[in-house]
């Protein structure tokens, strides 16, 4: 009897010795995530994911790092500089894409109707001379970050629409957001093309006036999600935590922001609670967030065949090179659903 309590007292002492021993066990060190983007209401998930904790909960420590144009995000993920990016796709992004650098791997944001999301504004000089509808853009300047930028495609789909000719609005890199910004309030160019929240300060201001949103003309995928090919390959747990995370948040934003009735935006509580979360890093007012607040997948899933036209344009364009194949650097294996897959 005074054996088996022996026994029972040291099995008893072991279990809490081992017990202790595990809690003194460092705990494994996060998995560090560089992640690139711009400080658009359209990044919204991967603020909202950092925030709410989101990517602790998969293991992974994030670092952002945030450009003026969607170009740089693209190299910065081919370089390694970066591991994940969202933002717009590009001619550019298509080119390093194509030569096996980067891998699509989900959704950022698209036009869809209902959702104001990039609007095209005149300056006020260019609107008192009869500048007041998309229409009207022949025979003007339109100002945009690069040539091959989103901004590019987006006025190529309203020529490609209105049948106007290549020459028709004359187009003026200026290489930045802020430099677009600028441009249109001294009047250097008669139009521009911004996301919503941009739009809205800018009228709201009195600097510049809205001509028209794309939803209403082109509704097209706009953005994506992105990471390395090397990360894919060698890092493939880390991906999809990071989707995991991401989608965690997609949902989150979709419960906020993505609600329509009889055809407008309404908003509740879990818009009013993400808010501070979006204005903190896009420094964004409040009502430009609200109005500036795009369509984002909940799932984080692609419209896949219109990625097919947009690289089809660009190559016409010259843009794009022939042998780039969007087949080759869609991964689609991480998310499920994706809408307008070709069947081969």
């Amino acid at each position: 009897m005074l054996s088996s309590f022996k026994g029972r007292l040291v099995a008893t002492a072991f279990g809490a010795a081992l017990a202790a021993a595990a809690l003194a066990q460092p705990a494994q060190a996060a998995e560090k995530v560089v992640v690139c983007a711009l400080t658009f209401v359209s990044s919204s998930p991967l603020f909202i994911a950092a925030d709410k904790g989101y990517y602790a909960e998969e293991g992974l420590e994030a670092e952002f790092k945030f450009f003026r144009a969607a170009q740089p995000v693209a190299v910065g993920i081919a370089s390694g500089d970066c591991d994940f990016g969202v933002t717009a796709f590009t001619g550019g992004f298509f080119n390093l894409a194509g030569k096996g650098a980067l891998k699509v791997i989900g959704a950022q944001s698209r036009e869809e109707p209902g959702f104001d999301f990039v609007g095209f504004l005149a300056s006020n000089q260019a609107y008192e001379a009869g500048l007041k509808s998309v229409e009207d853009l022949p025979g003007h300047s339109f100002g945009m970050t690069q040539v091959g930028s989103s901004f590019h495609y987006n006025i190529g789909l309203m020529a490609d629409k209105f049948g106007w000719p290549d020459d028709a609005v004359a187009l003026k890199p200026l290489q930045s957001v802020p430099n677009m910004i600028g441009a249109i309030k001294s009047g250097q160019v008669d139009s521009i093309a911004l996301p919503a929240h941009i739009v809205a300060g800018l009228t709201g201001s009195g600097s510049a006036k809205l001509i028209g949103w794309v939803h209403d003309y082109t509704p097209w995928q706009l953005g994506g999600l992105f990471t390395s090919a090397k990360n894919v390959s060698e890092r493939r747990p880390v991906v999809e935590a990071f989707v995991r995370a991401y989608q965690h948040a997609a949902r989150d934003y979709h419960e906020a922001f993505n609600k329509l009735e009889n055809g407008k935006r309404v908003f509740g509580s879990e818009a009013e609670a993400l808010v501070p979360i979006i204005e903190k890093y896009t420094k964004a007012k409040p009502d430009a967030i609200y109005a500036g607040s795009p369509f984002i997948d909940p799932d984080g899933r692609l419209k896949v065949d219109q990625i097919y036209q947009q690289v089809a344009w660009m190559k016409k364009k010259g843009l794009v090179d022939e042998s780039v194949d969007p087949k080759s650097f869609l991964d689609l294996s991480f998310i499920s659903g994706h809408y307008g897959v070709p069947a081969n």
